[in-house]
């Protein structure tokens, strides 16, 4: 099995699992990015280390430091056509806050990510289509 599909399956696993803000436990609680953090952990893809917490719920309101892009840039690089396990990045507020993982690109390109209402679900990118700044791949 590849990495992406690591990914996919870690993620899967995640679905219906509300959305609480710091929380990386499945069926209990996570947010946008630890949800991230925990699948490309499982998936061998980030070193079990790291953890980007703590974080406020609002800097991606009062502030433009690209705290979430300065994290993703660490471990992956951004690429044209998404596959997979691939990482989604989204503009909410200043800059970029927020991430999903690539599910599925055919015949929709579809991500899991950590809604703030709807909790872990699986939805089409296109969903926020204005807001996608672009896909990124982790790195090897």
């Amino acid at each position: 099995m590849s990495p992406g599909d690591r990914a996919v399956a870690e993620a899967r696993r995640w679905l219906g699992t509300p959305y609480r803000h710091q929380a990386d436990l499945i069926g209990l609680g996570t947010d946008c990015a630890m949800i991230l953090v925990r699948v490309y952990q499982s998936a061998g893809l980030l070193p079990l280390d790291i953890d980007p917490r703590p974080y406020p719920t609002d800097w991606h309101l009062h502030r433009s430091e690209e705290r979430y892009l300065g994290w993703v840039e660490r471990f992956a690089e951004p690429v044209e056509s998404p596959k997979p396990g691939d990482v989604a990045l989204f503009k909410f507020g200043r800059c970029l806050s927020h991430g999903g993982i690539v599910d599925a690109v055919s015949p929709e390109i579809t991500m899991i990510h950590a809604d703030l209402v709807a909790g872990v679900e699986r939805t089409e990118v296109r969903r926020w289509a204005d807001r996608l700044a672009g896909f990124w791949r982790m790195k090897p």
